[in-house]
């Protein structure tokens, strides 16, 4: 069974954001460490060589396949954050339509950047997101 390439590294967060050309950006990647922290209690962490997590839950599925996750993070794309967020939020579809611009898929948003959305929607949706994670998966998956 194939293990999970992205997992915690020990790796700088504040080297990481330092390394964003745009001030713009890094000033929006303190805004979501500040969110996140708050919802999630956690101290952001370096997954893999780009996502910043916050907090972590241990997955097993019904093939098997296990692993750890971070309850939520970010990462820096392109032109875009991509913002990870469990896609089984009761009312996704209400919050979304209420967030501002962005794009969405299962399981990530993609923001441009902050100002494009309401911050007050994007905590709601970040915390959905966390406790639906902590019920599926409790402690010692």
């Amino acid at each position: 069974m194939a293990e999970t390439k992205t997992r915690p590294t020990g790796a700088s967060v504040e080297a990481h954001i330092g390394a964003v050309a745009s001030e713009a950006q890094r000033q929006d990647a303190e805004t979501l460490i500040a969110l996140m922290h708050k919802v999630t209690g956690q101290a952001p962490a370096m997954w893999g060589p780009s996502i910043i997590g916050f907090g972590t839950y241990h997955y097993r599925y019904a093939s098997g396949q296990q692993g750890d996750a971070a309850l939520t993070g970010f990462a820096f794309r392109k032109n875009e954050f991509a913002i990870y967020i469990s896609a089984c939020v009761e009312g996704r579809e209400r919050l979304l339509s209420q967030l501002g611009k962005h794009k969405a898929t299962k399981g990530c948003l993609y923001v441009k950047r902050l100002a494009d959305v309401d911050l007050k929607v994007l905590e709601q949706l970040v915390a959905e997101a966390v406790a639906d994670l902590q019920r599926r998966y409790p402690a010692g998956g």
